[in-house]
């Protein structure tokens, strides 16, 4: 992980913007704490290709809709989410007090980006199932076992959630679940044809996992496997897949 324990700044992610041909982006949180959730929309709120952030707050406190409150001064902030995959309780996502919080997010325009494991999915489909009205996204396609070849049950519970018309799926964080030295972008084709399937092409979008994607793999590297994909074999979706469907899904005007 010597590759990214260091500070990561807008001035470091405007390089990679840069050369990577990317106009703006959205900052999703990493730590679990309001602070980091402020200091990300300061950042925000003087950069004008930070488009938008998904934040922390926590969803299970009798607190939250005053603590939504608080943040929804911050016209940057689109999205809350939870590092679900973290927590030792697989149906983390499904206790009534958690539920109670995303179901919450809805009146403040916020959508919930679900970060799980695949063991997690079968709580993630009840969770979606229980708010059919809440925009979800589900992040680095619920990270498939790309190391191991592993298809199933991954992929039917990946069909079974891109059921529900109210969830997207991002498009990222694939390097960091194959082999961190030897990759191929042939090893994801597989699971991109699964999500392709499932989601189709109005309901995906391109996430770099920038900067924890360089323990295996560049900006670049990392947007040029799901370019290289789309301009083979959805190319008409292209647009969607990296700016319209961010924009439609995180109510964002503009992308500048």
């Amino acid at each position: 992980m010597a590759a990214i324990r260091r500070d990561f700044l807008p001035g470091d992610l405007e390089l990679e913007l840069d050369a990577c041909g990317v106009d703006a982006t959205i900052a999703v949180q990493a730590d679990q704490s309001e602070a980091e959730t402020e200091f990300l929309l300061e950042l925000a709120e003087g950069n004008r290709r930070i488009s938008g952030v998904v934040g922390w707050v926590d969803l299970q406190s009798a607190e939250v809709e005053r603590r939504l409150e608080h943040f929804s001064r911050y016209k940057k902030l689109r999205g809350v989410r939870h590092v679900a995959q973290a927590e030792a309780d697989d149906r983390f996502l499904v206790r009534p007090e958690f539920v109670r919080g995303v179901g919450k997010l809805k009146g403040f325009g916020l959508a919930y980006d679900i970060l799980i494991y695949p063991r997690q999915l079968p709580a993630a489909i009840e969770l979606v199932g229980k708010l059919p009205e809440q925009k979800f996204v589900v992040d680095h396609l619920a990270k498939p076992e790309i190391q191991a070849r592993k298809l199933e049950p991954w992929a039917a519970q990946i069909r079974e959630i891109a059921a529900n018309p109210n969830v997207f799926c991002k498009l990222s964080g694939m390097v960091t679940e194959a082999d961190w030295k030897s990759w191929k972008a042939a090893d994801f084709e597989p699971y991109l044809d699964v999500v392709f399937d499932a989601f189709g092409g109005q309901r995906l979008m391109f996430g770099s996992d920038w900067p924890v994607c360089l323990v295996a793999g560049s900006y670049g590297q990392v947007k040029n496997i799901v370019e290289s994909y789309v301009d083979h074999r959805a190319n008409s979706a292209k647009s969607a897949i990296f700016g319209d469907n961010v924009k439609r899904f995180y109510q964002i005007q503009s992308l500048r």
